[in-house]
């Protein structure tokens, strides 16, 4: 039987510089539920990369006195590198500087001209160079930027436009349709609402006023604007050619998820579809507008001062404490908060306490009461009834949570299986039952339980905390890996380790403090 497909993307990183721990957020999550989907058993393609065209870049270059291509390389090099020591499973990272990229592009540009949803025109408007957009007077924000808060100015320049207002009635009949497409459902009324059904302007497709971008095929003096170059890499690297569909293309498209910030999801829910529709192709299942990432409820950003990067965060705290951190602390609608003391709280309370200290007390008492070798003896009482329904329940609710995106609460369901087996320890105290010559069966039953118990969420903890949950098997010494409680395994030769040592808050914080100085 053939798997069933997924395709997921984040989107690409523009190549403006390192990215703090804000934006590395997307694709661990991204890559959480990948590694979820294929679990599951689905047949997952993952791709991410790189969006390194546009003035911004030429300019950063320029001040560096290297070429954009240069600066774009250096760049991207150190986003792969932080996408990998985040331990994420891309299958594909894509660059928008690919040679066979920016051939498609063209040929999309072309596609969209010669069925008249491209035309030539003059563009004159408030320009935001960092954000790369330009903006009516009416959008500004104290007569700023609304996206970042910055100086505008005018341009005016001949440029081609893309017909937007054609679709504007057929995108909101589609979003009203599907309300599945626009993921959480208030940013699905942000579009509609504010974006949308006030008018849709023709949108620029095109600049003349620098050189680093796609050229235009037709009229060479102009290069594609980045949204139209940066969107499409959803298709061109799966396979889509206006001249002939590719099997590959075929098997991927459309995408189940686009998973993005909530600040471009007009960008993906507004431009994107009516590209798609201009191409004859079917949209995306669902865009996922994610919340952000603040520091001390602050936004993150270099320019504020208060950038924190994921590969410092992973010197400090280890991979598997910082993607918990990110993946369980940030709401499924509402932005999440990162101090260096909340990092530490949580590291102690969930990861130390709650799962490290659970299986290394657990593991020591089968090694310490039955020399490292337990079975199931079957002498079953009441209070194992509730720890043994939670873990089989735990696939179901898992998958209930996951299917919602609500990244979070999944984890707290696993966790709420933990908690639930250290409170069986106090309720069956097996210290006072290894005191008892008749009740060693119901003591080796009690630990058993327990061991099952870990090992379930072992599993289920996979797509989240990769490494611990490799580091629990294998300190299980077992291979089985099934998702529910299994009463026939044996367990033996098991060696308690450490899975997450205290961090004494006091320390750390000076530690931290040092190496900002």
């Amino acid at each position: 039987m053939d798997k069933k497909k997924y395709y997921i993307t984040t989107a690409i990183a523009y190549t403006s510089g390192k990215p703090h721990i804000g934006n590395t957020y997307e694709i661990v999550l991204a890559d959480a539920i990948a590694r979820y989907k294929r679990q599951k058993g689905y047949d997952v393609y993952f791709q991410t990369g790189t969006d390194e065209h546009g003035e911004k870049i030429e300019l950063k270059a320029k001040e560096k006195g290297i070429t954009p291509k240069e600066f774009v390389d250096n760049v991207a090099t150190e986003i792969k590198r932080i996408w990998d020591v985040m331990n994420t499973s891309y299958d594909k990272f894509v660059r928008t500087t690919d040679p066979h990229h920016e051939k498609i592009v063209q040929k999309i540009f072309d596609k969209m001209y010669d069925n008249g949803d491209i035309y030539k025109g003059e563009y004159k408007g408030l320009y935001c160079t960092p954000c790369e957009s330009f903006w009516t007077e009416s959008q500004l924000v104290d007569g700023k930027c609304p996206d970042c808060g910055r100086e505008v100015e005018e341009k005016k320049e001949e440029a081609y436009f893309f017909r937007l207002s054609k679709y504007q009635d057929k995108l909101v009949d589609y979003i009203e349709n599907h309300p599945e497409f626009i993921q959480p459902e208030s940013r699905k009324n942000e579009m509609l609402n504010n974006f949308i059904k006030p008018g849709l302007q023709d949108l620029c497709v095109s600049r003349t006023s620098f050189d680093w971008g796609v050229t235009v095929d037709i009229d060479p003096k102009h290069v594609v604007y980045v949204w139209l170059d940066a969107l499409t890499n959803y298709i061109t690297n799966i396979g889509y050619d206006p001249e002939g569909l590719s099997d590959d293309f075929k098997k991927w498209w459309p995408a189940d998820l686009h998973v993005i910030g909530k600040d471009i999801v007009r960008f993906h829910t507004i431009y994107w579809p009516c590209f798609l529709w201009s191409l004859g192709l079917e949209l995306p299942k669902k865009v996922f507008g994610h919340p952000w990432l603040l520091t001390n409820n602050d936004k993150i950003g270099k320019s504020r001062g208060n950038a924190i990067y994921a590969d410092d965060l992973v010197d400090l705290f280890g991979v598997d404490a910082v993607r918990y951190y990110v993946l369980h602390e940030i709401p499924y609608a509402n932005d999440g908060n990162l101090t260096y003391e909340l990092l530490i709280e949580r590291t102690n309370t969930d990861l130390a306490n709650t799962l490290g200290n659970l299986v290394n007390r657990t593991i020591s008492m089968a090694n310490k009461y039955f020399d490292g070798v337990v079975t199931n003896k079957n002498v079953n009482e009441s209070v194992d009834d509730e720890l043994i329904l939670m873990v089989n329940n735990l696939d179901k609710r898992l998958e209930d949570k996951m299917d919602k995106l609500e990244i979070g609460s999944a984890i707290e369901e696993i966790f709420e299986v933990l908690r639930r087996s250290n409170k069986y320890i106090d309720e069956t105290t097996p210290w006072s039952l290894a005191k008892e010559s008749d009740k060693k069966d119901r003591l080796e039953t009690v630990l058993y339980n327990l061991l099952e118990s870990i090992r379930v969420c072992a599993y289920h903890l996979r797509p989240f905390l990769t490494k611990t949950s490799d580091e629990i098997f294998k300190q299980l010494n077992i291979k089985d890996e099934k998702e529910t409680f299994n009463p026939n395994n044996i367990y033996k030769d098991m060696k308690p380790e450490v899975l997450f040592a205290r961090i004494d808050k006091e320390k750390k914080l000076k530690e931290i403090e040092d190496q900002v100085k």
